[in-house]
């Protein structure tokens, strides 16, 4: 059996993240061990972030990310600003490069202690988010969620979001309810996240998330970005914009390059070590 794996229990506003440090074994933390840990109250997390050795020579790790439904994500943004965090804290470096299922991400840790990811170009045709079905529009897709919300407007960022446009207060709709029905839509061929949001003016959208494979969130980088760049192609905000989540505020910039930069903080929580086969775990500090 090998060797126990080093975690770092950390969030992102919220959004709990697991790093596991997986560099320099041959194994990889099973669906498994992903869905004991997420059972567990002491250990419930959103995203798995289980660092490797990298695959790519452009690239300084490779990261694998589970959801905690056992299933993996291509990105996570909240999940990213928190391996920036370990990782400069480890080697003092600054700038990062890694190599996620959705492709090359950079992230950069500012000397203010947050943290900034290019989270790349959206992919905005109904074949990249992916969709089921030709739809010319991505950003205003005919779909009904319930009465007051417009939308969606749908967009990869590497994983594929659902963006419906709030008339009133988001907390007004049963996302709960929403957020399940709408991920396993036969539209959705590869499932998707759903937000709810709500442009309060050209500067600032307040966001609610049901994360795919994961469920309600108090924050969603990605999604967070989703809703900037659907912002923008539904005519609500500009290309700089204060996200609100239940969790705190991201700061996103669709730049004029077409990349997303996404930028906030990460915490931690606590540390410890596991089985990335089984999902035990001991040793928390």
């Amino acid at each position: 059996m090998e060797e126990l794996a080093p975690f770092i229990r950390m969030n992102g506003l919220g959004n709990e993240i697991l790093v596991i440090d997986m560099r320099g074994r041959p194994d990889r933390v099973s669906p498994a061990a992903a869905r004991a840990l997420a059972a567990d109250p002491a250990m419930r997390f959103d995203q798995i972030m289980a660092i490797h050795d990298p695959r790519d020579g452009n690239a300084d790790q490779y990261i694998e990310v589970l959801n905690s439904d056992g299933s993996l994500a291509e990105t996570c943004g909240n999940g990213m600003r928190c391996v920036v965090s370990v990782l400069s804290g480890e080697t003092g470096r600054r700038a990062f490069r890694f190599e996620t299922l959705a492709g090359i991400l950079g992230a950069v840790d500012h000397e203010d202690g947050r943290i900034s990811v290019d989270m790349g170009v959206p992919r905005l045709a109904w074949h990249e988010i992916p969709l089921s079905r030709e739809i010319r529009d991505t950003a205003r897709v005919d779909l009904h969620a319930g009465p007051g919300l417009d939308g969606p407007c749908c967009v990869s960022m590497g994983n594929p979001h659902a963006v419906f446009w709030a008339g009133t207060d988001v907390w007004s709709f049963p996302l709960e309810r929403i957020g399940p029905e709408l991920e396993v839509h036969p539209l959705f061929p590869k499932r998707a996240n759903i937000s709810i949001a709500r442009a309060e003016s050209r500067e600032r959208i307040i966001l609610r998330t049901w994360e795919r494979g994961a469920g309600l969130t108090r924050a969603c980088g990605s999604a967070a970005c989703a809703a900037a760049v659907c912002g923008v192609r539904t005519g609500r905000t500009d290309r700089r914009v204060s996200v609100e989540l239940p969790g705190g505020v991201l700061e996103i910039d669709w730049r004029e390059d077409g990349h997303v930069m996404m930028t906030g903080p990460a915490e931690t929580e606590f540390s410890g070590r596991l089985d990335p086969a089984t999902g035990h775990w001991t040793g928390a500090a």
